[in-house]
């Protein structure tokens, strides 16, 4: 039995789609600047929310977004429209920057293994239907004009709040000062903004040439694609506040009922134990990873090792130890790729059952990735790999191209003279069992740099 953490309830509960196919909204990229490995790690999140569902059997139908308009640099409606700004800083029109950064998004996601939902929706295509859907609201009375666009009245929707948390005081108290007068509630979000003769991006509408708010673009698409009520909406613990509170009562103020059964969010990923942000100058892309000498599947690895609904703490020492773990995975699976052995059914099935029970728990990879590490540590054997294969259809890692790593002779080294004297005393110390004096020299040896590796034989000296 699948379950699944519901932000809104803040339970665990089972899931039971709607139709016969789960629909499944996810709110993507706002395509101005390359996607950094935070933005890329909800992606992850999604993919893999994905990926158990079709392991579990369910067909999918999914829609992701791509916001090439209506997203202003404040989410409180205020600022410059990011795609705008980009246009200017980097002298072409926001059709060209759109272009270019949607191309390397999908670029990035291929190279995570992340696939696309069955459905991309750009904003720019499906400005008709917003402008219909805020009409609607109008004529409902959740919606009204002011010099600068028309907003929602969250004060004729009592739930509002309801994702968050958080009380109309709070969000009173959130505002920033300069507070639009002509607003009747400080957090009325724009559901259109009405442009000024220079603004690039503008459309015709009933309320003269202008752009949709950002937030009505995900509850517009998500209806027109997949109905007035869906089984999942994913997207990033950021988006809780506004954006997806905003969503919410916008979509249910038009259907005047649910409009969403369960709403799941990625956490944030931290960089050396502080926020990730542009501002601050601490964000990567995978091609800077890829720079620095990292597979993209190792990043992947490193994300499916914290579940998704805890902060992930990004370091350059975290990532190589992961890419260390990642290649060591796929050499100890290389055993059992070339081997011709069987393995127990019952074993398998044990493998198989705690692998489904891991990932039906809320989608828990962690726990799911340790069923693997232990089953690749059984005798190698080609059933052991075939069910790596069918566990991969959730893990995503590539496991097919597993390959067991060369053992390499390791280089003769040069020992110096006291090294030898104290080692040869070490060794006639174990002859006579004199285990003591054996370990006391051991240990010298060690501060010294140097380990003493035991056989029949006698000994052999390496650095340590």
């Amino acid at each position: 039995m699948l379950k699944i953490f519901n932000t809104l309830s803040r339970e665990k509960e089972e899931f039971k789609p709607v139709g016969k196919a789960v629909t499944m909204y996810s709110c993507g990229p706002t395509v101005y600047n390359y996607a950094h490995i935070g933005n890329l790690r909800t992606y992850v999140f999604m993919d893999e929310v994905r990926r158990v569902l079709k392991y579990n059997g369910y067909k999918l139908k999914g829609v992701m977004n791509i916001t090439d308009v209506g997203h202003l640099l404040s989410d409180g409606d205020e600022g410059e429209d990011k795609m705008q700004k980009a246009s200017r800083e980097q002298k072409k029109t926001p059709w060209e920057i759109a272009e270019y950064y949607t191309s390397v998004f999908f670029e990035d996601i291929a190279q995570l293994n992340i696939g696309k939902p069955e459905i991309i929706a750009k904003a720019t295509d499906h400005i008709d239907d917003m402008i219909k859907y805020v009409e609607a609201l109008i004529e409902k009375g959740y919606a009204y004009e002011t010099s600068d666009g028309i907003y929602f009245d969250i004060g004729k929707f009592p739930d509002y709040g309801k994702l968050s948390r958080l009380s109309l005081d709070d969000q009173i108290a959130g505002a920033r000062v300069e507070v639009n007068s002509e607003k009747r509630h400080p957090a009325d979000f724009a559901l259109w903004k009405k442009a000024a003769p220079e603004h690039i991006m503008q459309w015709e509408s009933p309320w003269g040439m202008g752009f949709p708010g950002w937030h009505i673009e995900c509850s517009t698409m998500s209806r027109k694609y997949l109905g007035s009520l869906i089984d999942i909406h994913s997207g990033g613990v950021d988006h809780i506040p506004v954006h997806h509170e905003n969503e919410i009562a916008q979509s249910e103020a038009l259907e005047g009922a649910k409009t969403v059964n369960t709403w799941m969010h990625g956490e944030f990923m931290l960089v050396n134990g502080g926020k990730m942000s542009k501002s601050l100058g601490n964000t990567y892309t995978i091609a800077q990873l890829k720079e620095k000498g990292f597979d993209p599947l190792s990043f992947r690895y490193f994300c499916l090792n914290t579940h998704y609904r805890k902060k992930l703490n990004f370091t350059f020492e975290s990532l190589e130890a992961s890419q260390t773990a990642y290649r060591r995975l796929l050499s100890l699976l290389g055993a059992h790729k070339k081997s011709t052995q069987n393995t127990d059914t019952s074993v398998l099935d044990k493998y198989k059952a705690e692998f489904l029970e891991a990932i039906n728990d809320d989608i828990n990879l962690p726990l799911a990735m340790g069923v693997l590490w232990t089953m690749v540590k059984e005798k190698p054997s080609k059933d052991i790999f075939a069910l790596a294969l069918e566990f991969d259809k959730v893990f995503g890692l590539n496991l097919k191209d597993a390959k067991e790593e060369e053992k390499k002779d390791e280089p003769a080294i040069e020992v110096p003279e006291d090294i030898k004297a104290i080692a040869e005393e070490r060794w006639e110390a174990r002859k006579n069992k004199d285990w003591a004096k054996s370990d006391e020299l051991r240990a010298v040896l060690a501060q010294k740099g140097y380990v003493v590796v035991d056989s029949k034989e006698g000994y052999t000296i390496k650095l340590g």
